[in-house]
């Protein structure tokens, strides 16, 4: 089940970042025509928002997140796991505020409606909600696996877990 939500993930930011790219070349091509496509900017905008939405859960889960590396090189594994440990479980205390806060941002959205596209903001307002979930559910993963020590530390950070 885990890797179908992966490739889930995956393919939703695969197309954000499509959108994304779509959307910025219409807004390209109508600066030279007749008409200029003005929700081009705004939904450039809320596709980019997704692609972070989708692709930070997987970063996490990957260890792909940008860190420094030096220091935890240096450490006995031993220490080195309890250390990430703290680190999830810091990003699952944040993760929980943010699905508080999110949940609630996205109800003030249903009453709000996008500038230039015909949608409520509740639909963007979740991504913020989406992301947070997920990454929580994967914090929880990393931390079970270095309960377990499952990690592998013979290979640097950035790479898919064995």
């Amino acid at each position: 089940m885990g890797k179908i939500i992966e490739r889930i993930l995956g393919l939703l930011t695969v197309l954000s970042f499509a959108g994304v790219i779509i959307t910025v070349t219409i807004q390209i091509m109508s600066r030279y025509l007749p008409y200029t496509a003005i929700w081009t900017e705004e939904l450039t905008r809320y596709f980019f928002l997704y692609a972070i939405c989708f692709g930070a859960p997987l970063a996490l889960l990957r260890n792909e997140f940008i860190n420094v590396d030096l220091i935890l090189n240096r450490m006995s594994n031993a220490f080195r796991r309890y250390y990430e440990i703290v680190i999830y479980i810091a990003i699952l205390l944040l993760c929980a505020v943010m699905i508080y806060e999110g949940y609630r941002f996205t109800l003030i959205g249903h009453s709000q409606t996008s500038a230039t596209m015909p949608f409520q903001m509740s639909f963007i307002h979740a991504a913020i909600l989406i992301m947070s979930m997920f990454l929580a559910v994967y914090s929880v993963v990393k931390i079970v696996h270095l309960i377990r020590n499952e990690q592998d530390y013979s290979q640097d950070f950035g790479g898919e877990d064995s």
